[in-house]
């Protein structure tokens, strides 16, 4: 059985995990320093992500947009997965180069900079968790 039963479940989780690194003050002028526009597009169920660290946010509290479902924006890196496997990945348990290889996730765009984005990312392994703790979804830790 999926992880999400739909894509508001998946918003609701890494929708979050999202939105707090983007307010994160260690985090969020990490990743939003890239420049990069990224999205990550989710299968089973569908669903994206897209995260605009080019353009100032509108949000003075944020230090990159985030868009949930469709937008405009034409990304520079483009990571697909299924939604199983992006939630076990921000859970810390999938290795970003053993699944690129096995192809459980296919990236678009200049493989350097998606590598150079593993050690900025890397502490939201253990904030992942603890945000569905929060959000009332510990249940989902394990699954």
């Amino acid at each position: 059985m999926a992880v999400f039963k739909d894509a508001a479940a998946l918003y609701e989780c890494l929708g979050t995990l999202f939105d707090t690194v983007a307010r994160d003050p260690e985090l969020g002028p990490k990743l939003g320093g890239t420049g990069l526009i990224l999205r990550f597009t989710y299968t089973d169920p569908d669903a994206q992500i897209t995260v605009d660290t080019k353009s100032p946010p509108a949000d003075k509290d944020r230090h990159f947009t985030i868009y949930h479902g469709a937008c405009d924006l034409k990304p520079e890196v483009l990571m697909t997965m299924k939604a199983d496997v992006g939630h076990t990945f921000w859970l810390g348990k999938v290795n970003l180069l053993w699944a690129l290889a096995r192809r459980q996730i296919v990236a678009e765009g200049p493989i350097p900079k998606i590598i150079k984005l593993l050690p900025i990312i890397s502490p939201t392994y253990k904030m992942y968790p603890e945000i569905l703790k929060k959000i009332g979804k510990a249940d989902l830790i394990s699954a």
